[in-house]
Order: C-alpha cells, then structure tokens, then sequence
C-alpha cells in the first residue's frame, strides 16, 4: 500500500507538489505541513525505498549529504541556532528525513526536547502550511540549497 510519502513524490514528480522547494540528487526538499516551527522541511527519498537500510552505501550518504544540504540552508533562512534532524518512519514506513530549524524564541521548555515530545498535537496543528505565507522562505531555502549542491 503505497504511503503518503509515496503520494507526495509521485506529485512532486507530477509538478503539483504545492510542498516542494527543490529537488536533491536524492530526492525532493518540502516545507511539512504543518509550519509549527517556521521552515520545519522534510526530505522525501526518491525513489522510494522502505529506510536508509534499502539503500547502497553510495545513496546512504548521497541521502544524508542532502539532509544535511537542507539543514545548512535552514541555519542560514531562519534564525534557527541549531538544526534537529529525524529519521523514523514509523507511521510512514518509507525514507523522508525530518529537518527542523531550531530557535531561541521556542519557549525554553520546548527547545530542550525533540519537538514530538516538546508540542502536543494541538500546538504542532496550530499553524498549517499555507503556500501563499510560506512561498518566499521556500525560495529563500531553494536557493540556498542550490548553491550548496
């Protein structure tokens, strides 16, 4: 049963990704869906495989060099001060990395845990993506990534 994950890449190739910020030599840079923390980004593996695990050494680090792409860009497009990354795949059991710029105006309490623990399901639901908010901090980040790649 093909995943979310699986929909979303199959529309990033499509073009009507609303989602997308670029494509990665590993697959597709997105803004996530809910914007809870500002440029909190996924990155979708492409093609598709079950975990970092399904890949050879070659696409193992290509994958983790993007990540780590997106996560430079987002130092620099926000004001993040550090960067968390996640790999987990539990609910969606196909590759995507969860990339979230960390801030200094998160309340303390929240920026001392991973943000699953940190929010509850109210807070990380309070600020859904909206392209029209959202489109310049995206083009901030593609750009970036770009000159990074």
């Amino acid at each position: 049963m093909p995943t979310l994950i699986h929909q979303r890449v199959r529309a990033a190739h499509a073009g009507n990704n609303p989602y997308v910020i670029c494509r990665m030599p590993s697959g597709w840079a997105v803004l996530g869906d809910q914007q809870f923390i500002s440029g909190y980004s996924l990155l979708l593996s492409d093609p598709v495989v079950p975990d970092l695990n399904h890949l050879d050494e070659k696409n193992r680090l290509q994958f983790l060099r993007d990540m780590t792409l997106i996560g430079d860009a987002l130092l620099e497009a926000t004001n993040a001060f550090r960067i968390n990354f996640e790999i987990l795949g539990n609910d969606e059991p196909a590759l995507h990395a969860h990339i979230f710029p960390r801030t200094m105006s998160e309340p303390e309490k929240c920026r001392r845990y991973p943000v699953w623990m940190a929010y509850s399901n109210e807070e990380r639901d309070s600020r859904p993506f909206d392209l029209s908010r959202d489109k310049e901090l995206m083009e901030r980040i593609a750009h970036m990534i770009k000159h990074k790649l």
